[in-house]
This record gives structure tokens, C-alpha cells and sequence, in this order.
């Protein structure tokens, strides 16, 4: 099997270059900056056992690799990119005969829920990920996963069905990369648990921080109880914080890197100025909920509209403090 990491940031560069330096073959996809640098010298997957500098192939589109029958592709863009992504390779031709969507393995190694769903409608087997993985990319050619003794926790399943031959094969591969890969029938179980513990996302990238911001910690709170009160109205089963914290205790680890630090995905959006946030498909999926089922979302709907702002006015992470969003809050309350 080939993996095809479609998005090589945080998330992509540490699965396609663990994947890489356990001898499997990949090929990261990356655009602009990050691409040029890839190309010109390999990716810097920087461990807590030291930076490690892989020549991996990298192309900048889906018209730059021939697609091969044995290929998985890894989709490891936000959410807010899937739609463009998933069109880009869909219509692929793959060696043999037959387009990617009707002959290629697609998993989602994504934040939030919306993603399978969007990918079945043009890929015929889909497979979700649950990605417990902190990891950080703020420099062109350049990831930090700073967790130990495994890299990352990921979650797999079969997207819609029980697990196949697929899925066990790709969990083989991961587990051999210095990843812990359970497979499970119910995927987007632990993807709403995870969904979940990203509220707090929006938070820390408005507020600069949450751990040492007391109010901070309260919005993160009540943004939470917002979402499983919205979970439970909507009869959605999800994997709890003990069972997450679970999963990854003394596998994936915190192991600080040395001049590091680790940022949740939408505070470095912020800090690259990205353009996007993922914000809408997290908290906003709360709010879409609450509004589907009667479920009064506040605190989801005021991080989701900072947000937003935030990234339309170019604003730096921690622009805003929490006494600002409380005032929002009550400014949503209010209408």
C-alpha cells in the first residue's frame, strides 16, 4: 500500500513521515511555501527524541502522482478545504481503469464529523479517524509531535460499516510507525467525543491561552456542557473524556520538546494567517445541532462568530480576552 497525505501539516507531515521512516511508501501533497520546502529539504519531523530530517516525495496537486490501485489516500486538510480536496482527486484516473472515488481507499484524519459524510458521496469506501495526535506546524517544511512513547493515538474504522481487510491493513502499518491504531466499528463515536474536547479549540486561539486563564476555563466549560446537552437531544453517542484520556495514557504522552510549544490547530491558524479557520465545523457544528433540536447554544455561537471575525480582520491569536467573548455571549443571549 501507498499512502497519499493530502495536506501535510501538523497532522499529515507526522502520519506520512512516521509512515516513511518505518519504510512504507508515501507521498505528501502541499502547496505554496510548505511545498517548496518540502521538495528543496525533505520534511523536518522534529520528536521529543530529536528532529528528524525525511526525503519524502512530495508533489503539489493531484496532477503531479499517478495513481496506483494499491493507494490510500489520507485526508489531512481542515474541514473548511475537504470539498476541494475531495473534487480534486475524486475524478482521478488510477492505473487499471476507474477514478480514485470509485476504486480508492479515502480516510479522514480530521477534526470534527462532517467529513465522512461529505467524502461518501464521492468515494466509494471511506474510513474515519479519530486523530489524538498534538502536533504543531507554523514553519514551511517543518512539524513538531512532541508525545511519547507513541507519536499519536488513531482511532479507524469503516466508515457506515464494520471494519474490512482495509482498514486492519492500514491500523498494521500505523501501529508499525510508532502509532497506536485500535480499529473499531463505531469510528464517529470517538469523532463526537473528540469533537467535544475541541470546542475548547476556539477558545484558546481568541484568548491566547486557557490553562493559566481562569475565565478562559470556564468558557471551555460551558462551551462543553453546551455540547453534550445538544449530544444527548440529538441521540448521538459519543466516546467520553475518561475513555479518550484512557486511550492515550502512558501511550501518547506530552514529552516536551525543547523551544516548543503546542497550540491547539485554530490558534495556529490564527498565528499563520491561513486565511481559514475550522471553527464553523466544531463549535459550529454544536450550534447547527442546538438549532436542529431546540437546544440554546450561547457560548458555541459567540466562539464561532469571534472566530470568524478574527480571521476576516487578520487578528493574532489572543486578541480577544474572555471578558470580551462573555459580552458576546450575552449579546447572543439577548437577540
Amino acid at each position: 500500500m501507498r499512502y497519499v497525505i493530502i495536506g501535510s501539516g501538523a497532522v499529515g507531515g507526522s502520519i506520512g513521515g512516521r509512515l516513511h521512516e518505518s519504510g512504507r511508501s508515501v507521498v505528501l501533497v502541499a502547496r505554496g511555501a510548505h511545498f517548496e520546502a518540502l521538495r528543496g529539504n525533505g520534511l523536518r519531523l522534529t520528536v521529543p527524541s530529536g528532529t528528524l530530517t525525511l526525503d519524502v516525495p512530495v508533489v503539489a496537486g493531484p496532477e503531479d502522482v499517478a495513481l496506483r490501485e494499491d493507494d490510500v489516500l489520507v485526508l489531512a486538510v481542515k474541514t473548511q478545504d475537504s470539498d476541494a480536496a475531495l473534487q480534486a482527486w475524486a475524478a482521478r484516473q488510477v492505473a487499471g481503469g476507474g477514478t480514485a472515488g470509485e476504486r480508492l481507499a479515502l480516510v479522514c484524519a480530521q477534526n470534527g464529523v462532517e467529513n465522512e459524510r461529505r467524502a461518501l458521496r464521492l468515494f466509494r469506501e471511506v474510513y474515519g479517524m479519530c486523530v489524538v495526535l498534538p502536533g504543531t506546524h507554523l514553519e514551511p517544511g517543518s512539524v513538531v509531535a512532541p508525545c511519547g512513547p507513541y507519536t499519536g493515538a488513531l482511532v479507524v474504522g469503516r466508515y457506515g460499516a464494520g471494519p474490512d481487510g482495509t482498514v486492519r491493513r492500514i491500523a498494521d502499518d500505523l501501529e508499525k510507525s510508532c502509532f497506536l491504531a485500535p480499529v473499531v466499528a463505531d469510528v464517529m463515536r470517538w469523532k463526537y467525543g473528540k469533537l467535544l474536547g475541541n470546542l475548547a479549540n476556539a477558545v484558546e486561539a481568541l484568548c491566547g491561552s486557557v490553562s493559566d486563564d481562569g475565565a478562559a476555563r470556564d468558557l471551555v466549560a460551558r462551551a462543553t456542557a453546551e455540547g453534550a446537552a445538544v449530544l444527548g437531544a440529538a441521540g448521538i453517542a459519543y466516546a467520553s473524556g475518561a475513555e479518550i484520556t484512557g486511550l492515550r495514557s502512558g501511550t501518547v504522552e506530552p514529552r516536551p520538546v525543547p523551544g516548543e510549544h503546542t497550540h491547539g490547530s485554530s490558534w495556529q491558524s490564527l498565528a499563520r494567517g491561513a486565511g481559514s479557520i475550522e471553527t464553523d465545523y466544531l463549535n459550529g457544528e454544536i450550534v447547527l445541532l442546538g438549532r436542529s433540536h431546540g437546544v440554546p447554544t450561547p457560548v458555541n455561537a459567540a466562539l464561532q462568530q469571534a472566530a470568524r471575525e478574527s480571521v476576516r480582520l487578520g487578528r493574532a491569536p489572543g486578541a480577544l480576552t474572555a471578558e470580551d467573548l462573555e459580552r458576546r455571549i450575552a449579546g447572543t443571549v439577548a437577540s
